[in-house]
């Protein structure tokens, strides 16, 4: 096939960036004002310029559209190439899905800052989503899952110094059932990922729990 006849053809890439808001994990969606799918909540994205490496587009739409300040995401993981013929009712579009986990404060920021962004449930975002996001947030949930078994990528959730009932309920938030306390502190303990300060926590109706920090 010739070059200059060859179907219209687009690489996108959309974020799925998460937190854990009341205990629930939560992503960041953006109403679209624009067809196709308009006044429907989607992904933050965006189409990814003819001389625009994939990373910079993606940190493009975090500060442009998803109103995350570069320096408040550490990291934005690729997930997954999503490219259904049938995603995008306009052309054959492709996506880079990236992911990442950011603390509720910043998120919260952004929703404040931009009348079009949400905070939904990752399992339930009450109504149906443009194109193939709902997909692409469910690829994301099962990547994140497997990885916390191998990974302290949890520890992006919590504040430098965190109590173990902190860790555990940022760990339930994101599996979605309840851990017995014990084993789970034991596990934790065990991967060398933490250790403790030796301070306890402030404020507190409760017994004061010790304080710990990503080793």
């Amino acid at each position: 096939m010739d070059v200059m006849s060859h179907p219209p053809f687009a690489v996108t890439v959309d974020l799925v960036l998460m937190t854990v808001a009341d205990g629930i994990l939560s992503v960041l969606l953006q109403r679209r004002v624009e067809e196709p799918f308009a006044d429907q909540l989607a992904l933050p994205g965006g189409f990814v310029g003819i001389e625009e490496a994939l990373d910079d587009a993606a940190r493009r739409v975090l500060v442009g559209k998803a109103g995350v300040a570069a320096q408040d995401s550490a990291w934005l993981e690729q997930l997954y190439t999503f490219g259904d013929p049938q995603r995008d009712p306009r052309m054959r579009t492709v996506s880079i899905a990236y992911f990442a986990l950011l603390p509720h404060a910043v998120l919260e920021r952004a929703v404040t800052s931009k009348a079009d962004l949400a905070l939904r449930p990752v399992t339930e975002p009450c109504e149906p989503l443009a194109f193939d996001h709902a997909a692409i947030i469910a690829a994301a949930h099962e990547r994140l899952r497997g990885k916390l078994d191998y990974t302290p990528i949890a520890f992006a959730l919590l504040p430098d110094l965190f109590t173990l009932r902190d860790l555990q309920a940022v760990h339930e938030a994101i599996i979605g059932t309840t851990f017995n306390k014990p084993a789970f502190r034991r596990r934790m303990l065990d991967t060398g990922w933490i250790e403790a300060t030796g301070e306890r926590e402030t404020e507190t109706p409760f017994r004061p729990a010790e304080l710990y920090r990503q080793r």
